[in-house]
């Protein structure tokens, strides 16, 4: 005996949680929060929208972003897989760094103000397994603890209370946040509830929008199902304005073929320009795990890193280029994370193993141009070694709460967890209160250097929250100088290595937007 529809639905699926299904795909409404309605509060200033892109599996970064300053002892440490330097593309008004040649489309927004380069972001002990430190990433935790929110998760949900009961409403009537991609990603976790639309793939949404409907089978079973998916449509409250959305904009530039980053991004970019509210959208290319064959033996252009590097310029390229066609580009502020980076040293299998820290890329026409840091140090061939971060993958998420979203500082603590650096990767003109950093090459140094137990560390802080750290070469921090609020001036204090083994270190010093690495050498 069938059973009746309604107790069918009660019983078996949660209306709370209830999938929607749009002509035969699957779309979840992970309950919005925080994030969105933040920028909701500061729409009629900014009407402001981010791209998370995300590369899935550990970026190389060192053979994205190539040091042209120390180019020997790159190549030396990685002479298998390492880009010949008369084709490391350059950078104007930078002699210091280049691209790898793939990325002709990157260089050119670079060249034209449109790309900032944040060297070396990660986090302190790193976690090299692809899962953990993925969830790190998107909640924007310690390595050493769980936190089940995501960041953008919990911001929308200090901007949207009580979501989803109550939307959509006048104020919000879309969805706060889209993934392209992904079923459910940690980013978008608030408290209670998840925060954003999932579209599983491009093709799903153009079905979405051509109305295509998966026909269900002539028997019992698809009788029910297509009343199911039916009642789903009609309690889908974002699916109809997606397809508005989609409907009011069809005029866009060419995105190039066979390019999956491509494809999400070309969606993304009809969506804002068809007039929906939502503000964050995350989208994915994958495949960055290059343990083996990183590169062609014969030809280190070329192979799967250079293939996937092409895939993000060429997309990055096209969407930039349509936003100008479309009006948005100063609306629109992009920026690429992967869960961690490669080794220094490339592996005999012509690829690279787990590392740490890796550059991230910041895209838009609103983002303060250039290259934050300076090209990680390389020590000498033959020795494994982890890049130590430089800026705390954070700061870049703070930077983009306050001078994109304008997020007051008591909440930003709140979202992050706690207090981060910020950065000058977007102008004054967005929030207007971007701080331009000193250009100091001796905010740290130490004495002796080599030296044997102890060393003097002399360091300049302008005042305010000033961190110094030491770093091993695995990226972990085994010793915390300075951690607190300074008046401004110079300050020597002792660092005593006892208990640490002989090897390559690095002095790391934060304070407000400016920080700086040192590499020291600690001998028998």
């Amino acid at each position: 005996m069938l059973m009746k529809r309604r107790d069918f639905l009660r019983n078996t699926v949660p209306a709370a949680i209830l999938p929607s299904f749009i002509n035969g795909e699957s779309i979840t409404a992970l309950a919005p929060n925080s994030f969105l309605n933040a920028i909701t509060n500061y729409a009629e200033e900014t009407d402001h929208v981010l791209v998370i892109i995300e590369m899935n599996g550990g970026n190389d970064g060192l053979n994205m972003v190539i040091p042209r300053d120390t180019y020997s002892a790159y190549y030396n440490i990685r002479a298998n897989i390492a880009i010949p330097e008369a084709n490391v593309l350059r950078l104007q008004g930078n002699d210091k760094t280049g691209l790898h040649p793939a990325m002709t489309g990157v260089q050119q927004l670079f060249n034209d103000g449109k790309v900032a380069i944040v060297q070396s972001a990660g986090y302190p002990d790193p976690n090299l397994s692809h899962f953990r430190s993925t969830d790190i990433w998107m909640s924007a935790s310690d390595s050493n603890e769980v936190v089940n929110t995501g960041w953008i998760g919990r911001y929308l949900a200090s901007e949207y209370p009580g979501y989803p009961m109550g939307y959509p409403n006048a104020a919000m009537p879309d969805p706060p946040a889209i993934q392209i991609g992904s079923l459910s990603s940690l980013t978008f976790h608030g408290p209670n509830i998840g925060m954003a639309m999932s579209i599983t793939n491009p093709t799903s949404f153009y079905r979405i929008v051509d109305d295509v409907q998966d026909p269900a089978p002539a028997t019992r079973a698809g009788k029910e199902l297509t009343y199911i998916r039916e009642i789903a449509r009609q309690t889908e409250k974002f699916g109809d304005s997606i397809k508005r959305a989609a409907t009011n904009s069809t005029q866009q530039l060419p995105y190039p073929d066979n390019n999956g980053l491509a494809n999400q991004l070309k969606i993304v970019a009809r969506l804002i320009k068809g007039g929906l509210k939502t503000r964050v959208y995350k989208v994915s290319i994958g495949g960055f795990d290059t343990h083996s064959m990183q590169t062609e033996m014969s030809n280190p252009m070329t192979g799967k890193h250079a293939e996937l590097l092409k895939e993000l310029s060429d997309a990055v390229k096209a969407f930039q280029d349509d936003l100008a066609f479309l009006g948005l580009e100063d609306r629109v502020l992009a920026f690429t994370f992967s869960e961690f980076g490669r080794r220094i040293n490339s592996n005999f299998s012509v690829g690279t193993d787990h590392g740490a820290a890796a550059p991230m890329l910041v895209f838009g026409s609103k983002v303060q141009p250039g290259i934050i840091g300076n090209n990680p140090h390389i020590p000498g061939a033959g020795t494994q070694s982890n890049i130590p971060h430089q800026y705390d993958y954070r700061s870049v998420y703070a930077s983009i709460l306050e001078k994109w979203f304008c997020a007051d500082n008591l909440g930003l603590q709140t979202v992050l967890l706690k207090n981060f650096q910020s950065l000058p990767i977007i102008q004054d003109n967005a929030c207007n209160t971007n701080i331009k950093p000193k250009d100091d090459t001796s905010l740290i140094s130490n004495y002796p250097n080599p030296f044997t137990t102890t060393t003097t560390v002399r360091y300049i802080t302008q005042g305010g929250h000033t961190l110094v750290q030491v770093i091993d070469c695995m990226g972990r921090v085994v010793k915390r100088l300075v951690d607190g609020n300074q008046t401004g001036n110079t300050y020597t204090i002792t660092f005593d290595s006892t208990g640490l083994a002989a090897g390559i270190y690095y002095l790391r010093l934060q304070n407000g937007p400016l920080q700086q690495v040192r590499a020291i050498l600690k001998v028998k």
